[in-house]
Parts: structure tokens; C-alpha cells; sequence
């Protein structure tokens, strides 16, 4: 259980009951630095949780947030103080997001280069513990020890992503928020939480009522893969979140560190709004929400009625989510019926377009001046490139590596996320048969770990645009909330590492070792996971 990073062993550390005789365990994301001590930590009804200078009432969250879950495990007292054996506090020479964590034998320090980093380095020390105990799940009862060492630690990139598309089958605010607790345990700061698509649309919107009352809702859902002939299941499904249920979700992801980025799909992927205003179309239709996955020809026209509708849309959307990035989409968007609208090939000669990619381009520009207007940067798929990219959009690049090389030659930030690597709806086993239904591809959990984000193709000056990295989780064949979990753990530990940790401390057998422990805290949560191959 071992993995080496410059020069040491990192294996780390620790732990069990006073006399279980646990065996020793490991950090995911392996930390940039580790060196082993002597001696043991013990967590017991003596410890007191220490906070420097008393404690602001952002340094008090952050450790209660931590404690709270313990307390309920265990029992413990824990009370939080001006003096106690872990103390928590703050020194920007760790860096942004970074942190240390001293264990000694009497004692614990964990210092945040700023609060986020804090709240990793108890992420960091609560994997010293059995698995369970800092997760809040009760039963465990005794004394707890942690193996002395010193850790030093700051992640790689800045954005570190998760994706779920609740369009296609919606999961619920209590399971959205279990999905964030995951997320921040494992160091991953962006949730990208993909909310309408042709199958569904699932965010209330105050001033289009239809959208939540028709577009939310689809007659049924085909059955498996049977396409052609077409066979649905005849059951109404959907559901949406009310606005109150997102502002919840979005202060409980930000109290973990966690930003939530919504995307509101256009100009494609826009079936089940049309469904309920079909003037936002080029034709007439008439229109249903999807009830089959894949690509539909239907998307909106570039008319200024479809321009109000979006900025009303999407000055909601800001309300609610105060990050920095609105997520368009932009992906996927067949030119069939521009081709055949009179109307959008007006607005190509009025504008002095070249054709329906630059109309595309010129849709998506408009949408930035809004975002830009109203303090936001736009965000969308690698699409967005063609006809000519927005001037200050970022490009999530998931068809290859060429969109986001191409973005990032030309000045712009880049999230990568190809299929190749980071799809996380593609089968675990090439063994099919063996595993649940998926939508295709084959990756398995040590080509997750094997991605390196930046390019080699890409200039030092060129490779700064390079954000970090995402896994995508498309949800066509994903019916239920457990479905979900498998096809995300553990391959979620293996991007964890690949976003936070130092390029060359990568070790995949050392990570495989290391997983292990991971798996048994899987266990304790109540996490449906995929075992690991031949382990």
C-alpha cells in the first residue's frame, strides 16, 4: 500500500481502536508531500478541537462542519475552543487551496492556506480514521488513533470537475447533495450540473410556468435500446427542482467548498422546451418532449423572441447560482432547420454571416454579452469553436483533446473532459454482458487514472489555460440513484488524482493498493460501487 512521491514513501498512516491491531492506510489525492513520524495521535473524550484566535465564524463552520459528523460516529465530546490538541488555522504561505497537517503524539495541527484549504486538510486527516467514523455513521464507539506524520499539500489545477445530467433521468436534492459529499471528501470543487435537455427540463423557472408543468415531464421512456422498431416503457416520468430546493443545494455545496455550475443547453438540445413554447422553434412542429436519447433536429431560432426568453431564463439562473460560470451547452446542434428557415437565412445575410456555423457562433456571442453584462463568463462544449469562438469563452473539450488544444493556442481557458478518458457512462468491463446496461465505450478505472490533462502539444505559456479536468456523467441508462454511484466509484478516486495531485507522483499500482481502504469507506457510507478487477 504504497506509492512513491519525490523520494518518500507515502503510504499513510494509520489507524483503528486503541489495540485493534488496524492496518495501515493511504490519502486519495496522494498528497504533494508526506514524511511518516513516530508515535500515534489519540482521539478520545479528552480531545478538544482548538481554533486560533478563537475562531472567526468562517473558521468555526469549517470546523463544526468537520466535527459534527465525528460527534454523531462516535459520541465523542469534541467541544470547539481557544486551546484544545487539534488546532485549526490559517497561513497563506500554504497556498491557495492548500494546507498542512502535523500529526504529533499529543497533538494535531492543520493549517489552510485559506479556508478551502482548512477544510481539505480535515478532509485529509478524516482518512486517517476507520472508515465510517468521520462520514458520521454511528455505531463506532472507543478510542481512535492517528499515526504521527507531516503532510504538505496543494492541488494542481484550480478546477477540479464533476458533471451530472439530470435531464435525461432527474435525481432528487437529497441524493444531488449526497453527490456533493463525495465530491468535497475527494477534493473535486466543481460541480457541473447539467439541467435541461431534450428529454427533460428541470429547474423552475418563475416566469415560464410551462416549463416545469409540461417541459419536466415526458409521456415515456424507450425501453433499453430498442430504437428501431421504437418500444417505450408507457410510463409518464419526470420532475424538476423548485427554486427554494436550488438554493439549498447551492449553500450546502458552497459551505463544502463545492461551486455548482447549471447549464441551460442551446441552441441545441432544446426539444422539451419547445414542447411547451413552440414559437421558439424555426417551424411549426408540433413538438413532444424526447422520449428517445440521441440527437434531434429540433433547436431554436435565432429570433429575438428566442433572445428574451433566454435572458429571462437565464437572469434566474444567476440568481440562484453565484458562480462565475453559466454553462451554455452549445453542443450537438444540427443546422437542418436553419438550412430550411427563411427566417434564420435572413438573419445570416442581415448579419453578414457566412453560414449557419458562424449563425451558431453569432447566437452564442450574443448570449456572452449578456453573461459579461451581468458579470458571468460563459462556459460550453467544444462546438462553440465552430464559426468562430466567443471572445471571452472558456471550452469544455469532449470530443479528443484537438478542441481544447485549439482553445487554449488561441488564448482561452480550458476544461478537458474528453470521451477517451473522463465519460463515465461508458461500460467498466469489455465484458458487457457482466456489467449494466450503457450507453457504449469501455473505460475502465486505470485509463481514468492514466489521463494527463495537459497536452503535449501545447507551449508552457499556452498550458496555463489548461483549467484542470472533469469527469462527465451522462445518465441515459442510469434509472436510478444506485445505477449512478456504480458508474461513478471508483472511478470518481481516480480522477480525484489526476486533478489534485503532482503529475509525477502518479503510481497506479501504489493507487490501487491505496483504493482499498477507499472501498471500505464506500462500504460504511452505503455507496454502490464497482469492485475492482482481479482484487
Amino acid at each position: 500500500m504504497r506509492a512513491r512521491l519525490s523520494g518518500l514513501v507515502v503510504g499513510a498512516l494509520i489507524v483503528g481502536a486503541c489495540g485493534g491491531g488496524a492496518p495501515v492506510h493511504s490519502i486519495v489525492p496522494v498528497p504533494s508531500s508526506f514524511e511518516r513520524g513516530s508515535g500515534t495521535f489519540v482521539l478520545d473524550e479528552n480531545t478538544r478541537i482548538a481554533l486560533a484566535d478563537g475562531g472567526d465564524a468562517e473558521l468555526l463552520r469549517v470546523a463544526d462542519l468537520w466535527v459534527g459528523p465525528i460527534k454523531l460516529a462516535t459520541g465523542l465530546p469534541l467541544p470547539l475552543g481557544a486551546s484544545g490538541q487539534i488546532r485549526l488555522s490559517l497561513d497563506a504561505a500554504a497556498g491557495a487551496e492548500g494546507y498542512s497537517l502535523i500529526v504529533g503524539e499529543g497533538d494535531v495541527s492543520v493549517t489552510g492556506g485559506d479556508y478551502a484549504g482548512l477544510f481539505y486538510g480535515l478532509q485529509t486527516l478524516s482518512q486517517l480514521l476507520p472508515p465510517g467514523v468521520a462520514d458520521g455513521v454511528a455505531g463506532h464507539r472507543g478510542t481512535f488513533e492517528v499515526g504521527a506524520a507531516e503532510i504538505r499539500d496543494a492541488p494542481r489545477f484550480p478546477y477540479r470537475g464533476m458533471h451530472l445530467d439530470v435531464g435525461r433521468h432527474f435525481f432528487g436534492p437529497e441524493f444531488v447533495k449526497r453527490y456533493i459529499d463525495m465530491l468535497a471528501r475527494y477534493k473535486i470543487n466543481r460541480f457541473h450540473w447539467h439541467l435541461t435537455e431534450d428529454q427533460g427540463w428541470r429547474i423552475e423557472i418563475r416566469r415560464y410556468p410551462l416549463l416545469t408543468q409540461l417541459s419536466a415531464f415526458r409521456a415515456e421512456t424507450i425501453v433499453e435500446k430498442n430504437f428501431d422498431p421504437y418500444v417505450g416503457d408507457g410510463q409518464r416520468y419526470g420532475g424538476f427542482y423548485t427554486q427554494e430546493e436550488i438554493r439549498d443545494i447551492v449553500r450546502y455545496a458552497a459551505d463544502r467548498f463545492v461551486t455548482i455550475i447549471p447549464e441551460i443547453e442551446m441552441p441545441g438540445h432544446t426539444l422539451a422546451v419547445l414542447a411547451a413554447y413552440p414559437e421558439l422553434a424555426c417551424t411549426e412542429g408540433p413538438f413532444e418532449v424526447g422520449t428517445v436519447w440521441g440527437v434531434h433536429s429540433d433547436i431554436f431560432c435565432p429570433s429575438e423572441e428566442t433572445f428574451e426568453f433566454l435572458e429571462n431564463v437565464l437572469t434566474e439562473v444567476m440568481a440562484l447560482f453565484p458562480g462565475e460560470y453559466i454553462h451554455i451547452g452549445g453542443d450537438e446542434a444540427p443546422k437542418v432547420r436553419w438550412q430550411e428557415s427563411s427566417f434564420a437565412q435572413e438573419v445570416i445575410r442581415r448579419e453578414g454571416l457566412a453560414d449557419e456555423n458562424e449563425l451558431q457562433s453569432w447566437f452564442i456571442r450574443r448570449i456572452e454579452r449578456f453573461l459579461n453584462a451581468n458579470g458571468r463568463r460563459l462556459i460550453g462544449w467544444d462546438e462553440i469553436l465552430e464559426g468562430g469562438l466567443a471572445p471571452n469563452a472558456t471550452v469544455m473539450s469532449w470530443r479528443g483533446t484537438e478542441g481544447g488544444i485549439q482553445a487554449a493556442q488561441q488564448g482561452h481557458d480550458v476544461v478537458m473532459t474528453p470521451t477517451s478518458h473522463l465519460y463515465f457512462d461508458y461500460y467498466q468491463s469489455e465484458e458487457r454482458d457482466s456489467e449494466p446496461l450503457a450507453i457504449g465505450g469501455f473505460l475502465p478505472l486505470e485509463r481514468v487514472y492514466e489521463y494527463e490533462p495537459i497536452p503535449s502539444d501545447l507551449t508552457d505559456e499556452q498550458a496555463v489555460h489548461i483549467l484542470g479536468a472533469q469527469g462527465n456523467v451522462w445518465t441515459e441508462y442510469m434509472k436510478t440513484e444506485q445505477y449512478g454511484e456504480y458508474m461513478v466509484f471508483p472511478r470518481l478516486f481516480a480522477l480525484s488524482e489526476v486533478v489534485w495531485s503532482p503529475a509525477d507522483a502518479k503510481d497506479l499500482d501504489g493507487f490501487l493498493d491505496r483504493l482499498r481502504w477507499h472501498l471500505e469507506r464506500l462500504d460504511a457510507l452505503g455507496v454502490n460501487y464497482r469492485a475492482l478487477d482481479g482484487r
